[in-house]
């Protein structure tokens, strides 16, 4: 699964929104913890809150927080706001997004993409803002930058 800066930064939003529990998180902070530029990260949290995941404050001492509790909200919650869900029978190895595969019946790989996309809808289902913070808490940095496959393996790796 690619996913895309806006989703990075939404589950950055939201794993600090969740660190701070009741406390307003501020876009500035966020922005400067992860090296986001502060006006995506603001559309972001705009974005968060549209979908009830997030309620803001304006002014001073003003910010965002959870709309409801981190162990209620999902991983997948915070995905499906910037990535849509895959349609059911969709292709996976198939170019036309939204467009079913012309071969499922007679693809071989059909039943283990769609597999793995379920094993992996599936956990993120599972893990909640909660969950997620706590095991980032385990380490002394906290939540580490995401990593973003650009689609090149480095020198030396075998593909």
């Amino acid at each position: 699964m690619t996913v895309t800066k806006s989703t990075r930064y939404a589950l950055y939003a939201a794993a600090e929104m969740a660190m701070a529990a009741e406390a307003m998180v501020t876009v500035a902070a966020v922005a400067k913890r992860y090296g986001i530029p502060e006006g995506a990260l603001a559309k972001v949290f705009q974005q968060l809150v549209r979908a009830g995941l997030a309620s803001g404050t304006r002014g001073i001492g003003g910010g965002y927080r959870l709309a409801r509790p981190a162990s209620k909200i999902t991983v997948l919650e915070v995905l499906h706001v910037f990535e849509r869900p895959r349609a059911a029978g969709a292709c996976l190895l198939h170019d036309g997004p939204g467009e079913s595969c012309p071969k499922t019946s007679a693809c071989s790989l059909h039943w283990l993409f769609t597999e793995v996309d379920e094993l992996v809808r599936c956990t993120y289902e599972s893990v909640t803002l909660q969950t997620l913070v706590r095991r980032a808490g385990r380490r002394p940095e906290g939540l580490h930058p995401l990593r973003v496959f650009t689609g090149k393996f480095p020198k030396g790796r075998p593909v």
